[in-house]
């Protein structure tokens, strides 16, 4: 019959079923060659069934609402009918029926066909000329009554399990995922780091040195014997700076490892705009090529400050603009939302939810020497403002963008 998973207690009830129906069959069998009441038909009739019950129940064809089913019903009905008409005992052969139709059949179908044979069960006493006595009316009603009972509450035992089941591995899944996230999450945090502490130290350093061998080169005569190695440092330490800066990239946020900053940028926005939000970018004034540190501290600006938006602020319209001025680089993110009052602390984000705070924010724009302002008030929403300065291109010690 249903070939689907069922657990150890459903197999238990089914092996159950299976030896009722079977030992009924045998009981009505060994009655009527006792009592020689057409013993020879009882005993091929109930065969029949039985071999027919085996063969449906071993059958993969015959499962719950299908039509092999509804015919596998059907030939065991009549051959019950058959054996009713030939033995009072066939009666309690009912009590398995009900169970196998409720179980095949669909409700529409399964409860009239429980009712008939209730009916045909009861008009079996009167076909034998057994005494009519309430018992006769309620035992088979009440195993109908039972039977439908225990198959509804069962499938609706079921079926709860079997959401139970749905939402623990849904809730694997979940888990499999965010463990994944937090992973990727701290890959590219440490990666960043990484970026920041390369630039901040080597290639600083390495900057540094190659300005003063290429100092000291100036001040020696051309023909001092010291001037070929300096001049090999300072290639040296021009060649270990780029390959600084190459690490530096690599090492960078993926969003601008895929175009420049301001296609990160609109690509953030359209991430970040949904039913309730529409984030809007713009750009102000000259494109210029950043060094890299600073497109990493704009784009997380942007990110934190959004982020903070969509969880925070209820904000319904949110801008981001970028601005290049002669000396200095601005990030602004305004939002209509319930905004806050700055004098009361800055609003941090859920840590775990790998958001920035305002904190983390400002800790970038020292480390650029630039400023972070925020300007806000409750209902008036909330402004953003990054600004770094841009450095200076003849690359002075402390200045090199790496």
């Amino acid at each position: 019959m249903d070939s689907r998973a069922h657990p150890p207690v459903a197999a238990a009830l089914r092996l159950c079923l299976h030896a009722l129906l079977v030992g009924l069959l045998a009981l009505a069998a060994v009655r009527a060659v006792a009592d020689g009441t057409h013993p020879r038909a009882v005993v091929v009739v109930s065969a029949v069934m039985a071999a027919l019950y085996a063969a449906g129940a071993l059958a993969p064809a015959v499962q719950p609402r299908t039509r092999a089913g509804a015919l596998w019903l059907a030939a065991l009905g009549a051959a019950w009918l058959a054996l009713l008409v030939l033995s009072p005992e066939a009666l309690w052969v009912a009590f398995p029926l009900y169970f196998l139709q409720l179980h095949l059949l669909p409700a529409r179908w399964a409860l009239p066909a429980v009712a008939v044979t209730a009916g045909a069960a009861i008009a079996s006493f009167v076909l034998h000329g057994q005494a009519v006595t309430p018992g006769t009316f309620i035992g088979p009603l009440l195993g109908a009554a039972v039977a439908v009972a225990t198959v509804l509450g069962y499938e609706a035992l079921f079926r709860e399990s079997e959401r139970r089941r749905e939402l623990i591995e849904e809730l694997m899944s979940t888990r499999a995922e965010l463990a994944e996230a937090e992973r990727t999450a701290g890959t590219l945090a440490e990666r960043e780091r990484l970026a920041r502490e390369i630039h901040d130290t080597l290639a600083q350093g390495l900057s540094s040195i190659q300005l003063l061998l290429r100092a000291a080169e100036r001040t020696l005569p051309a023909d001092a014997p010291a001037t070929p190695h300096v001049r090999r440092a300072r290639e040296a330490a021009q060649e270990n700076l780029a390959e600084a800066r190459r690490f530096v990239r690599a090492l960078s946020p993926p969003d601008l490892a895929n175009g420049s900053l301001a296609a990160a940028l609109e690509r953030l926005s359209s991430r970040t705009t949904g039913p309730g939000l529409t984030v809007q970018f713009a750009v102000s004034g000259t494109p210029v090529e950043l060094p890299t540190p600073y497109e990493v501290a704009l784009l997380r600006t942007a990110q934190s400050a959004l982020a903070n938006t969509v969880r925070h602020a209820g904000a319904g319209r949110a801008e981001i603009t970028l601005t290049f001025m002669g000396t200095s680089v601005s990030l602004d993110v305004v939002d209509d939302g319930r905004g806050f009052d700055p004098g009361r602390g800055p609003v941090v984000a859920d840590q775990d939810t790998g958001g920035f705070g305002l904190p983390a924010m400002r800790a970038r724009a020292r480390s650029l020497g630039g400023t972070l302002s925020v300007e806000s008030a409750p209902g008036q929403g909330t402004a953003v403002a990054l600004t770094l300065p841009l450095p200076i291109p003849d690359g002075r010690p402390g200045q090199d963008a790496a």
